[in-house]
């Protein structure tokens, strides 16, 4: 793979279209060191990943974005997120063989759930319904459907790299009803014909990128080679990594959230408490006296032995 572990945004400069290049290879194998997932899991993991990376270059956010795939088929749950910085982490889990097939044969009957947490602020989510043969065909009618914008993704994997591609229609970029009115219905419904022809002509045209392009070929030349008659203009890169947000204070919260009652009761059958991180496999470890610092009031003296009472 040429180019390594980014996100690469790029517009047509006489277009209403954008698009965006995703690359994955050191941050896809730390994942999958992770975890030893068959080849058609990693296939989904890995189409997800990529695909949630191409989503967050469509909106601001300080915080994560999170794609969650779930059903009741034998890939149970596929989870992967991505921070404002670029800081990717994925998982999945199933349950017997899962097939090489299509979303209802791999996840069943269920839905993808796509959320934004802000750092400070609100917390966004949309339901996307699991239509169509791949994640690809899920998320183009998702776009179609809820936010209106054409769109179309091509996501490939490997158990080496990832890589993705995306297009976008992006808005028409007249606003205001008297603008419409003031142009009048026929140029209206020419500009509205011009806007489709040239999102099915780039379309037909990044048809023909074949997958060792995608992997091979720098990112500016790819695109050179699919569009040569467009001005395409292309943006700094962002470097992607991964990294897991886990920490042992986000695993002292939740276990005070679970309350005293329920941590001593396994204190009193396991000796310790012991806490797995599902994504980067990290283990944190509290014993009797730990829990005790943790569940006593401030300023609150402690016994030597450490014993929670």
């Amino acid at each position: 793979m040429t180019a390594q572990d980014q996100l690469l945004r790029f517009n047509f400069d006489q277009l209403d279209i954008r698009g965006e290049l995703v690359y994955l290879n050191n941050s896809w194998i730390e994942v999958l060191n992770r975890f030893d997932y068959p080849p058609n899991v990693q296939k989904q993991l890995g189409a997800a990943l990529a695909a949630l990376v191409l989503l967050s270059a469509t909106i601001k956010y300080d915080g994560n974005m999170i794609l969650q795939v779930q059903g009741d088929g034998p890939l149970t749950k596929v989870v992967v997120q991505v921070t404002h910085n670029g800081e990717v982490r994925g998982l999945a889990r199933w349950e017997g063989l899962v097939p090489d097939g299509t979303l209802a044969e791999v996840f069943g009957n269920g839905h993808i759930l796509i959320s934004v947490i802000k750092d400070v602020g609100e917390r966004y989510q949309s339901i996307v319904a699991l239509e169509g043969l791949t994640l690809a065909d899920a998320l183009n009618v998702y776009f179609l459907q809820s936010e209106q914008l054409p769109s179309t993704f091509q996501l490939l994997v490997t158990p080496d790299c990832v890589a993705g591609f995306f297009l976008q229609l992006l808005p028409d970029s007249r606003t205001t009803r008297e603008q419409l009115v003031a142009e009048g219905a026929d140029h209206t419904m020419t500009e509205l014909q011009d806007r489709e022809e040239d999102w099915n002509r780039i379309n037909i045209l990044a048809a023909t990128l074949e997958a060792s392009e995608l992997l091979n070929l720098p990112p500016t030349q790819l695109l050179t080679r699919l569009f040569h008659e467009e001005q395409v203009s292309v943006h700094l890169p962002k470097p992607l990594r991964f990294s897991c947000t886990c920490s042992r204070e986000k695993v002292e919260n939740t276990l005070i959230t679970l309350g005293l009652a329920e941590v001593e009761d396994i204190l009193q059958v396991e000796g310790k408490v012991e806490v797995d991180c599902e994504f980067c496999q990290q283990r944190f470890v509290f014993n009797r006296h730990e829990v005790s610092l943790l569940f006593a009031p401030p300023g609150a003296a402690m016994p030597p032995d450490g014993v929670v009472h």
